[in-house]
This record gives C-alpha cells, structure tokens and sequence, in this order.
C-alpha cells in the first residue's frame, strides 16, 4: 500500500518495425501519448492555460531486437526542464534488448498567458521524443561464418 501505483505487462507485436531499405526502424516508445496540439495556433494567448491535473508518469519499455541486427543509431536523451513540466528520456541498448525509459511531469495547472509559447515548445519536444526512431542494421557476418551457414 506504501508504494506509487503502477502495473507491470507483457505483450507481442508482429512486425513492429518499420522496414527502410535494408534498415529497420523501431519506436521506442510503444504506448502512450503526452504531446499535445493545445496551442497549436497563429493567434496570441490571452487568457491562462488551465491543465487538468498535475500528474507524473514513469514509462518503461524493454524491445527485444532481432539476432540478425544490430544498433546503428539511437535518439539523444532528453532532458527538459520548464518549471511547471518536465520530460526526461533515454534509450539504451544492453545485448539485444532495447530500453526506453520516460518521465513526464506536470507540476503546475495554471500557466500564465506569458509562458504559452514555453509550453508550446515543451510539448513540442515531447512529441519529438515520442517520435523518435532507433535505426538497425543487418550485422555483417564474417566470411568463415557465412561459409559454415550456407553448408
């Protein structure tokens, strides 16, 4: 009872990624949306923006890769803090498992008019991350390696 509510599950999807060429490219972050378009608009805030609630979420999500391929690049952490939000992420690779980790915090409801153009680029930022793609390539097997599978 004294520990933060979470849950914890596991699920398969089929052909997650994304074929490129002979590239490979995986979202890391699997579920769950925290951008927002709110003030995706040409007209000047007037009035305070009112957020629903404070909230702090922790996501953590484990990719287990193909065999065959290997990591040719990863999205940069990021780490942002506004005062009123914040949003820190990194992917790491351990052998062939790819981990995503994110926290996204809303602190204060009641954003000034004033600071309408931070929270835009906030959210901005998140939707980036959430977008981001981790590129894979084929590993090139060594000659010896090859010979011994084609036999």
């Amino acid at each position: 009872m004294d520990l933060p509510f979470g849950f914890e599950y596991t699920f398969v999807a089929d052909n997650y990624a994304r074929n490129a060429g002979n590239l490979l490219l995986v979202r890391p972050r699997v579920l769950g949306s925290k951008s927002s378009g709110l003030l995706e608009t040409n007209e000047p805030r007037k009035f305070a923006i009112e957020l629903d609630s404070p909230v702090r979420d922790v996501d953590n999500f484990d990719i287990i890769l193909p065999s065959d391929y290997e990591v040719a690049d990863i999205p940069s952490p990021v780490d942002v803090d506004f005062g009123f939000a914040d949003y820190h992420s990194k992917t790491e690779v351990t052998n062939n498992t790819l981990h995503y980790t994110r926290t996204f915090e809303v602190k204060e409801v009641n954003i000034p008019a004033s600071k309408a153009d931070e929270l835009k680029k906030f959210y901005r930022i998140v939707f980036a991350d959430e977008h981001s793609t981790v590129v894979l390539k084929r590993r090139i097997q060594p000659p010896e390696a090859r010979a011994t599978a084609n036999k």
